[in-house]
């Protein structure tokens, strides 16, 4: 199968580390034109260098702006008034005992893992209902449908955006535009492959034993036996906004190595 997006601008948040600039990579490999997004602008500058130079021929630009506000989504649709492929994969994530999250702490998460793709979705759909051919894919996680005790507020975000997703494929029902959520499982994202690093060297292990033993400790039921690389995720992600993947909308896809344990 050669995916070939041609033709087609796509946006990912959060994508200057991490499964988003994975995901960016993938589809400019397809030929899609890639806005890179990010806090900053240094990061920003950085990442479209890099991808800049890995892809000769695509066009990279990049848009520096905090999705996670009102304002930030503002920015970016300002930036960028029309794209083809929008996926919201910016969001933010802790181990935080329930009882200690005060409500100032709910909101942030509400406003970054959920409310960042109400915005921009609302802001693009529109042009693809028009243009008669769109993908939306939200990055939710398998902690959607496992919700971890110590991250009661991160899970119920993640199953928001698959709700949303969903509800959003109906409203674009007989189109030419498809919505869908990926749930990645454990991945070694920069910010997680950081904490591997950090542990490892602590305790004198390799980051590989860090990782087998959260696996084995707090998800005993994955089948693949080792984090997921980000490039792993993005496949699925990038086949997701293919024009091979027509059929495919409403869908909530998981690419978790079988943490969640069902058929179904």
């Amino acid at each position: 199968m050669r995916i070939d997006l041609s033709g087609k601008t796509a946006l990912v948040t959060g994508s200057t580390a991490g499964i988003g600039r994975a995901t960016i990579e993938g589809l400019a490999g397809a030929g899609a034109r890639v806005i890179v997004n990010g806090r900053t602008q240094a990061a920003v500058d950085g990442a479209v260098a890099e991808i800049r130079a890995a892809f000769p021929g695509v066009t990279v630009d990049g848009v520096a702006a905090d999705v996670s506000s009102a304002a930030g989504c503002d920015a970016m649709v300002a930036a960028v008034r029309d794209v083809d492929i929008l996926v919201n994969n910016v969001a933010t994530f802790s181990a935080t005992p329930f009882l200690d999250l005060a409500d100032d702490e709910w909101n942030r998460y509400w406003e970054t893992n959920v409310m960042s793709g109400v915005r921009l979705s609302r802001a693009y759909m529109r042009g693809m209902l028009e243009r008669n051919w769109g993908r939306i894919v939200f990055i939710s996680s398998e902690s959607a449908q496992r919700v971890p005790k110590e991250m009661v507020h991160y899970g119920t975000t993640k199953m928001a955006q698959i709700a949303l997703a969903r509800g959003l494929a109906e409203a674009a029902a007989g189109t030419g535009v498809t919505v869908n959520s990926v749930l990645p499982g454990p991945t070694t994202s920069r910010a997680v492959g950081g904490f591997l690093n950090a542990v490892a060297k602590k305790q004198g292990v390799t980051p590989e034993e860090i990782g087998a033993g959260f696996l084995k400790s707090n998800k005993p039921t994955s089948l693949l036996h080792r984090f997921a690389t980000p490039e792993e995720v993005a496949n699925m992600i990038v086949y997701v906004c293919s024009p091979q993947a027509s059929a495919t909308t409403g869908a909530a896809m998981l690419v978790e190595g079988g943490v969640v344990g069902t058929t179904l």
